[in-house]
């Protein structure tokens, strides 16, 4: 269930990455990501009705299932592309 309308872009498509920090099971970290994967990132955790730290934990506990484990950063890009997600 979606709230309140789509992200407005927080900046140019092509800008470098945007160093955040979140809190991910009691602690915190640092994720760099470019603006565009922030913008879609914040509007997943709306899609999904979630605060965004949420869903980067969820995203978190599946990529330390992969093996190799991605970093977390590479880890969110591919699951904001991931087809199977897209379809739900």
């Amino acid at each position: 269930m979606r709230q309140g309308g789509p992200v407005e872009p927080s900046g140019p498509p092509f800008a470098p990455p945007v160093k955040r920090s979140v809190t991910i099971a009691g602690h915190q970290t640092a994720i760099s990501l470019e603006p565009i994967f922030w913008d879609a990132l914040r509007q997943a955790a709306l899609d999904e009705n979630v605060p965004i730290n949420a869903l980067i934990a969820r995203i978190d506990v599946a990529r330390l299932a992969a093996n190799p484990a991605p970093n977390l950063a590479s880890a969110i890009r591919c699951w904001l592309f991931d087809p199977m997600r897209m379809r739900q």
